[in-house]
């Protein structure tokens, strides 16, 4: 797609990108600065130091180092990672390789940060998914980044609920709100109280978290926030589909009354506790929490199965790592072997054991079945999620900006049951359009 950035826009994003190489930023066709393969690689990850996630990180480095010869440092961090990577930029300093969310991709290219990468030069490109590759992509239609671990969202449901009031696990949304409203109705821990709840929901504006669980059941509906038209993109919250979608999500709260109580001021860690101390039977989340949930609850006391299908399908969101290859680097063909090695069948199977953390959650390596390296069925269910209805959000300049306004919508619309649903999504759309106009992709 062609971008139509503002001036202003553009200033901003040239003097970042000045400032983040110490000459003209290289492309695909070569770097202006003076390169040296023995050169170590400094690599950054986006986690927590200490954490099992570093450990898991240091560990697959250190395999890519035996394979290729290649010399890497990891530094991780998790609090004020832009602010420090922004610094990093005017010093004229970038770090080699950044691991970061695939949702960021936008954001890092615009900000003129990162360096396209020829896919001719990455050997195992041929073998990932087509959501993979396309998540790699800018608005420009060149790739910036190379997803290596992906994640998609299944529903966890309280076997034990199921068990005792003789029902089976939903599989479309019909039967999502006929569990829900049983979990909640009919007393399925039998204590005698009124204290159980259908479905947990993460319905808080921070960090867009509404927008962020809402949309699995937005792109099921075949709807969606803005839509691809033309040269750039449009809003799309007042089509039939996604009208249709917010419907039925805020009747859950308005009319149905299945979710945890205060879920429009809950993120995502007392949405987690809700599940886990049975204050709710079901949970759209990813495979990430299976780990926590059977130390808590053990293995046993839940149950995942596919997302419901929807008016539309099984849609779900996607998400995950992403390699980015910096701007200003001075051992390029280090940076791109890297690349190359992590999304390796190789790189995915190893970055795939353990039982803590995971350097790769899912494959995206198409070469790869998770079942080849992990006895647990569970994580099937995942995968096929992924491959089969897996869905990323669109790579535009910014996305976070789209995500917190619609966040705000849904928010408004679960805390507040006398807002009209088309009246609040045709003010989205408006907020909208200015917004994608603000970034220069706005269809006109």
């Amino acid at each position: 797609m062609h971008t139509r950035m503002k001036a202003a826009a553009l200033i901003g994003v040239a003097t970042l990108a000045l400032a983040g190489c110490s000459s003209a930023a290289p492309g695909a066709g070569g770097s202006s600065v003076e390169q040296d393969e023995k050169a170590t690689l400094e690599i950054w990850t986006r986690t927590t130091p200490g954490s099992p996630s570093e450990a898991a990180t240091k560990r697959q480095v250190e395999a890519f180092e035996k394979a290729t010869g290649y010399k890497a440092e990891v530094t991780a961090i998790f609090d004020d990672f832009e602010t420090k990577l922004a610094q990093r930029a005017g010093q004229r300093d970038l770090p080699d390789i950044v691991l970061n969310d695939v949702s960021q991709l936008g954001t890092m290219q615009t900000q003129g940060i990162l360096r396209e990468i020829d896919l001719d030069e990455i050997t195992n490109a041929k073998d990932l998914t087509k959501q993979a590759l396309e998540a790699g992509k800018a608005v420009d239609g060149k790739t910036y980044g190379i997803p290596y671990s992906a994640q998609a969202n299944a529903l966890y449901v309280n076997k034990e609920w199921l068990d005792k009031l003789g029902l089976e696990a939903p599989t479309n949304w019909d039967e999502l709100v006929a569990v829900a409203e049983a979990f909640t109705k009919q007393d399925p821990d039998g204590n005698g109280k009124d204290d159980t709840y259908g479905l947990a929901v993460p319905g808080s504006t921070k960090r867009g978290y509404a927008s962020w669980y809402f949309s699995n059941f937005l792109w099921a509906a075949g709807g969606d926030f803005i839509t691809p038209s033309g040269d750039g993109y449009k809003p799309s919250m007042t089509t039939p589909e996604s009208v249709e979608a917010t419907t039925w999500f805020r009747g859950l709260q308005c009319d149905a009354g299945v979710m945890q109580p205060g879920a429009a001021s809950m993120d995502t860690p007392p949405t987690n506790e809700t599940f886990e101390s049975g204050v709710t039977g079901m949970y759209l989340t990813g495979p990430y929490m299976m780990p926590r949930f059977d130390g808590v609850l053990g293995a046993d006391k839940y149950e995942i199965v596919t997302a419901p299908k929807g008016p539309k399908d099984s849609s779900v969101l996607a998400e995950g790592g992403t390699v980015y290859l910096m701007a200003g680097s001075e051992n390029e063909k280090g940076q791109t072997a890297f690349a190359d090695w992590y999304v390796s069948p190789k790189a995915q199977e190893y970055g795939m054991e353990g039982t803590e953390a995971f350097a790769i959650q899912l494959p995206v390596n198409t070469k790869v079945k998770v079942s080849d390296v992990r006895d647990d069925p569970r994580w099937t269910i995942f995968e096929d999620a992924y491959q089969e209805s897996g869905h990323y959000a669109p790579t535009i300049p910014s996305w976070t900006p789209v995500r917190q306004m619609t966040a705000d919508t849904i928010n408004a619309l679960l805390a507040d049951c006398s807002l009209d649903v088309e009246d609040e999504l045709t003010k989205l759309d408006g907020k909208l359009t200015a917004e994608l106009l603000t970034q220069g992709i706005l269809d006109k």
